[in-house]
């Protein structure tokens, strides 16, 4: 059939070389469309409780992770020319475009009780334009004796200074938050220069946006660098550039197809299907490799370069479609996962890399069948002496030393078996990025001054409007006890929320001591603060005591939603990671649990932290479960190439011991289970496999009377393409070694590992295990009609 297929492909070559690049232009037209993703990618599914529940959150308190923290630590913010630099900085950065508001020292409020409405007054403590020392040191005495600020703007006891600036929710979901936060970068790094001062920066808009765009540049380059590397390789291998230049063209091609296809399926870039024209730059080489190995091949045998070109076709149709079939299913396996992020990636890398196939069958020949026929240099690479001395050791070691091969593999398995117990399943925000990296140290930076900034949100439901009014002192009790258990906690700030207003506004309301910072605690306190924040029906009460106090009610208003049933408790906390989170979030649960009777509250844990922590999770099981789906898949096409289940047995087990070795790996050199780490395991199966179909083909194809024979023969005919792939396959996946983003690095190394293992387990276990399995056939006293 195949070699059937191989004269229409020649007969009709220029249609289908037309076909092709007609559709390739058509491609390269939906690839120009593709745009990049600013959203926070939804790693979990909508459905999910965790989702919905942060959704419902946001709707009603708005967004809980648009906040950049500036950090600076100095005991000379306060002297004059500083600190009236420091007024024009937050000034630049509110004009910068996309930002809604910046909280800094210079913008902090007090409160003073009016002797006449007897209601408390906004003042700021310090002077929009300061003109002599003394000024900023009263303003600086005053905030310092202010508790509602501790922690929250300062550190004193590390002279700690922290701005906070309000990213637009929308701004933070387009293209416009680069500029933004390369804005606001600058101006503070503009500011530290002038001073001399270290400045930090840290808060999701920049994590995000750094690592977006990090990632976004490495990839550019990465593919670049592999298409160099490769061709380079190539190079060596077939000594001409026509080869070369067409297996570039195959590459390119199928990158072009990839890019069209996210624009077909509306999909945007993002930080995961990025890499797919990487990988299929790295997947694509090897077909050409073998096309053009087996077409060299055949023409040194029959001299006729158009009955080399059938044979090519003929004999490596088959094996590429369920090579690139089986690869396809590595990667395709993701679609079947529910996280959007990974169906997008396992969508358009499963297509794209069964296109490959279609391109590579088609360009390959045709293009071929245009050029002259190859000269003796081009073939030379055939005749390898160092290749050839490698295959004559791999013939002797499966022959003669199959209880070797088998004791090494067995010790070798059980050490990574070992290993395995090792793993453990654990990721953080920023664990893909190196410590020495700006954007890690100054979140430790954060962590160490101000417990942290990631976000972690608690909801307080009174489960009926205006819940809070009916019994507003037992509420407000408890929230402060919650407030004061997980400020006492060295993993989490003190919590901002409706209380520490209150408390704020009741100092002022006793004359400013710091002495009456306290939750209210008689009808009294309820009577003024019930008028002052509109809960006792008051009507315009909060217009008529002006503006700055309708800012303050505002403030104290986003804690709670507005049927006064909801109020939030807002509080930052360092990046513990997915194994110690759950842990937290138990002992809050816990404390919630003795602190709201559960038949009139309902507490609900929400945030950024959360949802990070669901996603990991539910990231991880998704890719765990996607590895059995590739195995299982992969097994059914093995079983439906070579139709015997003997077969079957020997295409697994040389894949399965590389997946396990390279687990093992992981456990003993303390790499942890996460997203950017469980991936390799479908991939590297995918990919290897290959190997094995290419070697198993041929086996088929060879196959004699005698075992030994057709091992060797099988040996000496795909033994060079084999460790010419592996080559080109572990230098493209080293390249991403390179990488400073973690993820990538993981995926590079991890599967270049597996590679290396996969290709030394399908040419010495896989050709042994074939003989030891036909051996045993032999000896079969049931004879063949009564074997399974």
């Amino acid at each position: 059939m195949w070699e059937s297929i191989a004269r229409l492909v020649l007969k009709y070559r220029l249609f289908w070389l037309i076909a092709l690049l007609s559709v390739t232009g058509y491609m390269a037209f939906r690839a120009s469309r593709v745009q990049l993703s600013y959203d926070f990618t939804k790693t979990i599914p909508t459905d999910n409780p965790k989702y919905q529940a942060y959704q419902e959150f946001r709707q009603r308190f708005g967004e809980d992770g648009n906040v950049l923290a500036i950090g600076v630590q100095t005991d000379k913010l306060f002297q004059l020319d500083v600190f009236t630099d420091y007024i024009a900085l937050t000034e630049r950065l509110k004009k910068v475009q996309g930002v809604d508001d910046v909280l800094g020292i210079n913008s902090a409020i007090n409160l003073l009780k009016d002797t006449v409405t007897q209601k408390p007054q906004v003042v700021t403590i310090f002077a929009a334009h300061p003109t002599t020392q003394a000024q900023i040191d009263s303003g600086k005495a005053v905030l310092l004796g202010l508790p509602f600020y501790r922690g929250l703007l300062y550190n004193a006891s590390t002279n700690t200074w922290l701005t906070a600036v309000h990213v637009n929710k929308d701004v933070m979901n387009s293209a416009g938050r680069i500029t933004t936060v390369n804005a606001i970068s600058r101006a503070v790094d503009s500011f530290g220069l002038r001073h001399g001062f270290d400045m930090h920066t840290s808060g999701l808009p920049l994590i995000r946006t750094k690592m977006a765009t990090k990632v976004s540049k490495e990839t550019t380059w990465f593919l670049l660098g592999s298409v160099v590397i490769l061709s380079f390789i190539l190079f060596l291998f077939f000594r001409s550039l026509s080869t070369v230049l067409l297996s570039l063209a195959v590459v390119i091609i199928g990158v072009v197809f990839s890019l069209g296809t996210m624009d077909l399926f509306g999909y945007k870039i993002t930080l995961l299907n990025a890499l797919t024209p990487t990988l299929v730059v790295v997947i694509g080489i090897p077909n050409c490799i073998y096309f053009m190995n087996k077409y060299h091949t055949a023409f040194r045998d029959t001299g006729d370069k158009h009955e080399a070109l059938i044979v090519m076709i003929g004999r490596m149709g088959v094996v590429t479609l369920f090579c690139n079939l089986t690869a396809a299913i590595g990667f395709g396996v993701f679609a079947l996962t529910r996280s959007a992020i990974l169906n997008e990636f396992g969508v358009v890398a499963g297509i794209n890399i069964m296109l490959l196939f279609f391109i590579s069958f088609i360009l390959i020949p045709v293009v071929l069948s245009y050029l002259p026929a190859p000269k003796e240099k081009h073939m030379r690479y055939l005749e390898n002496r160092w290749l050839a001395v490698i295959l004559k050791r791999l013939e002797i070691w499966t022959l003669h030393h199959q209880r070797t091969i088998y004791a090494v593999t067995a010790v070798i398995v059980v050490v990574a078996v070992a290993g395995m117990f090792r793993l453990q399943s654990e990721g953080f925000i920023l664990d893909d990025l190196p410590q020495k990296d700006p954007l890690y140290m100054d979140m430790k930076f954060f962590e160490k001054n101000f417990k942290g900034v990631m976000p972690l949100e608690i909801v307080i439901d009174t489960k009926r409007k205006k819940g809070l009014r009916a019994n507003m002192l037992k509420t407000v009790d408890s929230i402060d006890q919650l407030s004061k258990y997980i400020a006492s906690r060295p993993d989490m700030a003190r919590p901002l929320s409706l209380v520490e207003g209150l408390k704020f506004i009741r100092q002022s309301y006793y004359g400013g001591d710091t002495i009456n910072y306290d939750v209210p605690n008689s009808n009294t306190d309820l009577v003024f603060l019930s008028s002052y924040l509109n809960f006792g029906g008051g009507g315009d009460s909060t217009k008529k005591s002006g503006s700055g106090n309708n800012s303050l009610a505002k403030l104290l208003h986003s804690f709670v939603d507005s049927n006064q049933q909801r109020l939030r408790v807002s509080i930052n906390m360092k990046d513990i990671g997915s194994k110690q989170l759950p842990i937290a979030l138990n002992d809050l649960q816990k404390k919630t649990d003795e602190l709201f009777d559960s038949s009139k509250y309902k507490v609900e844990f929400t945030g950024t932290s959360v949802t990070y922590l669901e996603g990991s999770a539910f990231v991880i099981r998704g890719l765990k479960d996607s590895i059995q789906w590739a195995f299982l898949l992969i097994a059914a096409c093995m079983l439906v190439l070579f139709r015997s289940f003997r077969i079957l047995v020997c295409s697994l087990v040389p894949n399965v011991i590389p997946l396990i070795v390279t687990a093992g790996i992981m456990g003993w050199a303390g790499v942890r289970l996460k997203p950017s780490t469980v991936i390799v395991f479908s991939i590297a199966l995918g990919i290897a496999i290959d190997i094995t179909i290419r070697f198993l083909v041929n086996y088929k194809q060879e196959k004699s009377a005698d075992a030994e024979l057709s091992v060797i023969g099988t040996i000496n005919k795909t033994g060079i393409s084999i460790l010419y792939t592996s080559m080109v396959l572990v230098a493209g996946f080293v390249i991403f070694c390179f990488s400073d983003f973690g993820g990538i690095l993981a995926l590079g190394w991890l599967t270049s590992v597996t590679l290396v293992i996969a290709t030394i387990t399908n040419l010495v276990f896989l050709p042994a295990l074939l003989v030891t399995l036909t051996k045993t056939r032999r000896k079969d006293p049931r004879g063949p009609a009564n074997r399974g």
